[in-house]
């Protein structure tokens, strides 16, 4: 069964209204956002973003892979095929039919290493996905 992808408008390689929405999210919030959506754009040449519905998307082309979100106590970090994801060490949250997030919040321990791997799994997803159409 083939499942139709989700496409952004207007993805460029670096959205100036990322680094506008980045830029008002200071502390700890903001550098946790920083951060992952750093390691989102490292993925590969071909990561593109968009910010769209009020956070930092990161795509692959015009399909996004990826996102980051603040709130008012923590950040999410999240994936747009999160639910077919492997996730072995049980970060991501949600139940919904395709997007899942991981909560980090300021002094909660997270397992880097794990994110990390999910992020570059959400990526090597997305990029299978819309090379065997």
């Amino acid at each position: 069964m083939k499942t139709d992808l989700l496409r952004f408008d207007g993805t460029v390689q670096r959205d100036p209204a990322i680094e506008r929405w980045m830029e008002r999210h200071e502390g700890e919030l903001g550098a946790m956002a920083r951060e992952w959506f750093e390691v989102m754009r490292a993925c590969g040449d071909e990561v593109r973003e968009v910010f769209h519905d009020g956070c930092a998307n990161a795509c692959l082309g015009d399909v996004p892979f990826g996102y980051v979100n603040v709130f008012t106590a923590h950040v999410n970090v999240g994936f747009f095929q999160g639910a077919s994801l492997p996730d072995p060490t049980a970060l991501l949250q949600g139940s919904g039919k395709f997007m899942r997030h991981v909560k980090l919040r300021p002094g909660v321990e997270t397992d880097e290493v794990a994110l990390r791997q999910l992020i570059e799994v959400a990526y090597v997803d997305i990029k299978t996905r819309v090379e065997n159409g």
